[in-house]
């Protein structure tokens, strides 16, 4: 009996060809483990899901028949196979040994690297800094700060921001000026680490404007806390725009050389069934009670900021329609996105999480759920309020949404 194919890996981002001279599917390592990007012919696309682990290059020749394949059938298979093992796309070999010189690699660095200068924002100070003040400007503020009182933490979203404009701008102008000599704790979404997990680092995070300082101790107080909750230097690190998109305006605020600590949230999966909390995860539970302890014995020593973007709807997502911010559905997505913030505003996680596992969360799909519920547990008496709430088209059929909240420390339970 012939061996079987290996698997396609599940953390690739994969989406249609935007090159009318290349229709097919695009095939993209999110992680950088892979020498390329695919473009993937239709047909060939269609028999993917022979890379499943369990069927053999027989069934993918015979799948690439039934489906209209022409000519030489067999070569066409084989060169498939072939550009998706030299690649790295297949859980094999070949991406063992890819995955094991990029994490070698990556441990090597001195500094976290800005993965999305020139993308995300400007690549080089001046108009970085120009870039960030429009958009405090845009709410009429300047951007040093300017809020009483203290503040335990802020909301911000992780959209891309110019398409956030508005609501970063909200969030960041809730710090007050006195707050520079604070470590901001940065929980970030993780978009491709693993499950019930948490991602840190000790590297600095390097940005047009400097390398910011992360609190090695602290980071390592966490370790041991948690220590099986816990990767180090995964490489989703250093390719996530949730954290590093905070860095950016933190550092706007209070200089380049700004404390944190940066922790990517995975997914909570093991709660995800109505009336099953995260915690019942061991490692979920051991790494909000080190926070909790951390952020008990620092007391007015941190800030927390959290990385989050709401409802993801439209094509993008798998939604069988055309999405336009505030309009039709998207309506009744505010409405169920409003219901979510006041529960987080009034510190309520266990409310918070019943509304997300209502329905699965199979149709807003928020990207923002791990780090909120992490904090509203770790730090109970924390109270916030909503500053500002928005979406955003970020394409023509696909719609974002996300906002800003500010936890002052003045309002506890």
């Amino acid at each position: 009996m012939a061996a079987p194919l290996p698997r396609l890996r599940a953390d690739l981002d994969v989406m249609p060809s935007p090159l009318r001279e290349q229709p097919g599917l695009v095939l993209r390592d999110p992680l950088g483990y892979a020498t390329v990007t695919l473009v993937v012919p239709p047909v060939m696309a269609r028999a993917l899901g022979c890379f499943d682990g369990q069927r053999d290059a027989d069934d993918l020749r015979a799948a690439l028949t039934q489906m209209g394949a022409r000519g030489d059938v067999a070569g066409a298979a084989n060169n498939l196979i072939k550009a998706l093992h030299d690649g790295g796309f297949l859980e094999d070999d070949r991406f063992i040994e890819l995955r094991a010189a990029r994490h070698a690699a990556l441990a090597a660095l001195p500094e976290r690297p800005a993965a999305h200068a020139g993308t995300g924002y400007p690549a080089t100070h001046a108009p970085l800094t120009k870039t960030l003040r429009g958009y405090f400007g845009r709410i009429g503020v300047d951007g040093n700060g300017g809020a009483a009182g203290r503040v335990r933490a802020i909301a911000a979203p992780h959209v891309s921001p110019f398409g956030g404009a508005g609501s970063y701008a909200h969030a960041y102008s809730a710090l007050p000026p006195d707050h520079g000599d604070r470590v901001f704790v940065i929980l970030g979404t993780s978009h491709y680490g693993e499950p019930d997990r948490y991602g840190l680092t000790h590297k600095p995070f390097a940005t047009p404007f400097g390398s910011t300082r992360t609190e090695a101790g602290l980071v390592d107080a966490l370790v041991q806390g948690a220590p099986s909750a816990i990767s180090i230097d995964d490489p989703s690190q250093f390719v996530e725009h949730a954290i590093e998109f905070q860095v950016v305006f933190l550092q706007y605020l209070y200089g380049p050389s700004v404390r944190i600590v940066p922790v990517l949230c995975g997914a909570l999966v093991s709660g995800a069934r109505r009336g099953r909390a995260p915690e019942t995860n061991e490692r979920v539970a051991r790494f909000v009670g080190a926070l909790g302890e951390l952020a008990a014995r620092e007391g007015d020593r941190l800030s927390f900021v959290l990385g989050v973007d709401f409802a993801h709807i439209g094509r993008r997502y798998g939604d069988g329609f055309a999405a336009r911010a505030l309009d039709g559905p998207l309506e009744e997505v505010e409405r169920r996105d409003r219901a979510r913030l006041q529960r987080i505003a009034a510190g309520d996680p266990a409310g918070f999480w019943d509304l997300v596992t209502e329905r699965g969360d199979d149709d807003l799909k928020w990207c923002g759920t791990s780090p909120l519920y992490t904090f509203l547990r770790a730090v109970p008496e924390a109270r916030g309020q909503v500053l500002a709430y928005d979406q955003w088209n970020i394409d023509e059929a696909s719609v974002v949404s996300f906002g800003a909240l500010v936890f002052p420390e003045n309002e506890r339970a």
